[in-house]
């Protein structure tokens, strides 16, 4: 059957009626496309303009299943949490107005941390797109600066196309935020409709492969370094490099240093690994990429936050900047060699490569980096992670490590934004690719209860930590009601220190300690208000609590939140001051 104009569904009766009832409307033909992608899950919340919509979800509820949030921002935080831990698309679904806007939060987020997501936004009716109508905005024009891509379906007929294509796009590349943006009367629209059974997208045939010239170029700068460093980031993770980075990291003996995102990409406690670099990196990886010769820079953008003062950063080394996305190459730093290409087939190019050249050439290039190791261990013994213990309050760093030692290394941990973030990045050693969920470059509080929600659907009853500050935590509470209602038993460890602890600290020690509206001291309890949620609470005010507290929050078989009253004015150290340069890291240098 050919398509017909898009029409909506007749009020009388009519001759046509029989005809048009035997077409599907719009919004079914978008669960169908759905169902088509694989889709099983959607986190949304409804609204007048994606009435039609949720018709079809409830009709098609035995094959696709609705996760109702409490906010919008948690619609999509929850997708992100799914994509991230699962390597799949995730889908969240909202109204239009203060719905679309609602969501803005996650769908930047997911730009700025290249997370796989599709948000299906409703419009008003298209003959009042423009009008000034009830919950109407432009949400294409809103979006346009933070997703991948965007669209505005006009007509029912693109409706399909339009869902394949955005997650194709969602998914290939650099991955992103896809919105789609139905208007009403699309969705009740009505035409033809025919399942396709295979999908394929011609403009894919011209993906970046590692280019040999440069593959070869490349190797050799790495054989002939005598102090390189690789610096990896979310793109080994997105790429499902991580087997790939172990083997050519252990083929030539090279130090590893992660980025925030790239966090699991390679185990944290190999002997290979220097742990993160930044503005809250270890001492050993800022010297070393400070005094390095050649940057081998893999899947990062050279985030602010981890070069600091760019004029200054790595001063002395050549870089080789492998990424999938041109746009990110020599947008901050301009790199002697560029691999445009996926992380997972670069670094297996290279290894190939460099194996060609015989061990006894690989032997040669281990040797030659002898002096190196000797100082990055140097540096390592001098300036080690710690902090001062105490007898009376309950130290943050403390708290990681007693979660990793209950949860033998094995749960995987989503943070918010803040401190509690820095301290759980820094001693809580990461075993794989997926472990580690948080918000990096836009930095949401907010992000780390309904991530690990998402995250938890994905893992079944594999153990999901969301680790929040108090802050945070009350950005997004209200979705602990999301995790019970479906039995998502995540478990939600709060720092508690009373302050919004990052921005306090920052005012402590770069602005005279005037500490200007970051008192949180009217705070909810918070173990009576995961009761009133349903789920179980539990708090630890002295260390001699923390380690009974935690365990019974961990064994805990529902959603279980566990307050941790923390020193208030704990800083997280190292630090390098905003725009600094990274040898100018303040250390602590007190306690073991």
């Amino acid at each position: 059957m050919s398509a017909l104009p898009i029409a909506l569904v007749p009020k009388a009766e009519s001759p046509l009626l029989d005809l048009e009832m035997q077409q599907p409307r719009g919004a079914e033909i978008l669960i169908e496309a759905l169902i088509q992608e694989g889709v099983d899950s959607i986190f949304g919340y409804p609204g007048g303009a994606v009435l039609h919509i949720y018709d079809e979800l409830w009709r098609a509820r035995d094959r696709i299943t609705h996760y109702l949030v409490r906010h919008e921002q948690g619609a999509v935080h929850m997708a992100e949490g799914y994509a991230r831990a699962s390597g799949r698309v995730g889908v969240a679904l909202v109204t239009s107005g203060p719905g679309a806007t609602n969501a803005l939060t996650g769908i930047a987020n997911a730009y700025m941390d290249s997370t796989p997501i599709v948000v299906i936004t409703g419009q008003v009716p298209t003959p009042l797109i423009g009008t000034d109508a009830f919950q109407e905005v432009d949400t294409v024009g809103i979006t346009r600066s933070c997703v991948k891509h965007n669209y505005l379906v006009r007509d029912v007929r693109d409706l399909a196309p339009v869902v394949h294509e955005a997650f194709h796009l969602a998914s290939t590349g650099r991955p992103g935020p896809i919105v789609i943006d139905i208007p009403k009367d699309v969705s009740a629209a009505r035409t033809s409709f025919s399942r396709l059974t295979n999908i394929s997208f011609p403009f894919t045939d011209g993906t970046a492969r590692p280019d040999p010239r440069v593959v070869a170029q490349a190797a050799t700068a790495i054989m002939q370094a005598e102090r390189p460093v690789l610096y990896v980031g979310g793109g080994v993770v997105n790429s499902g490099a991580a087997s790939a980075l172990l083997a050519f990291a252990q083929g030539l003996q090279l130090p590893v240093t992660p980025t925030l995102m790239g966090l699991g990409g390679f185990p944290s406690v190999h002997p290979l690994c220097l742990n993160m670099l930044g503005m809250h990196g270890t001492y050993a990886a800022n010297m070393a990429v400070a005094e390095s010769d050649l940057l081998i820079a893999v899947g990062v953008r050279f985030d602010d936050r981890v070069t600091g003062k760019l004029a200054t950063f790595a001063p002395q080394a050549r870089v080789i900047h492998i990424d999938i996305d041109p746009a990110n190459v020599g947008k901050n730093r301009a790199p002697e060699i560029s691999l445009i290409a996926d992380a997972r087939e670069a670094l297996a190019a290279l290894l190939e490569k460099i194996k060609s050249m015989g061990q006894q050439e690989i032997n040669k290039s281990v040797q030659r980096r002898k002096v190196w190791w000797e100082r990055l261990r140097a540096w390592q013994l001098e300036q080690p992670l710690r902090f001062s213990g105490s007898a009376d309050q309950i130290k943050p760093q403390s708290v990681i490590r007693e979660l990793h030692r209950l949860t033998g290394g094995d749960a995987l941990i989503a943070t918010d934004v803040g401190q509690h973030q820095m301290w759980a990045a820094q001693f809580y050693p990461f075993k794989r690719s997926r472990q580690w969920i948080t918000s990096g470059g836009l930095g949401a509080m907010g992000f780390g209860v309904p991530a690990a929600i998402g995250a938890q659907l994905v893992l079944g009853d594999q153990l999901v930590v969301a680790v929040v500050g108090d802050g945070g935590f009350q950005m997004t509470n209200q979705e602990l009601a999301t995790a019970v209602q479906y039995n998502l038993p995540i478990k939600v460890l709060i720092m508690n220190n009373g302050y919004l602890g990052m921005v306090r600290q920052w005012q402590e020690m770069f602005y005279d300690r005037a500490y200007s509206e970051v008192d949180l001291a009217v705070s909810p309890d918070f173990v009576k208000l995961s009761e009133a949620y349903g789920a179980f609470g539990v708090r630890a005010t002295q260390p001699h609590e923390l380690s009974e507290v935690l365990a019974a929050g961990l064994s805990h078989k529902g959603v279980a939140v566990m307050d941790i009253v923390v020193s208030k004015e704990e800083n997280v150290f190292p630090i390098v001051p905003a725009g600094g340069n990274s040898r100018d890291m303040i250390v602590q240098s007190e306690g073991v």
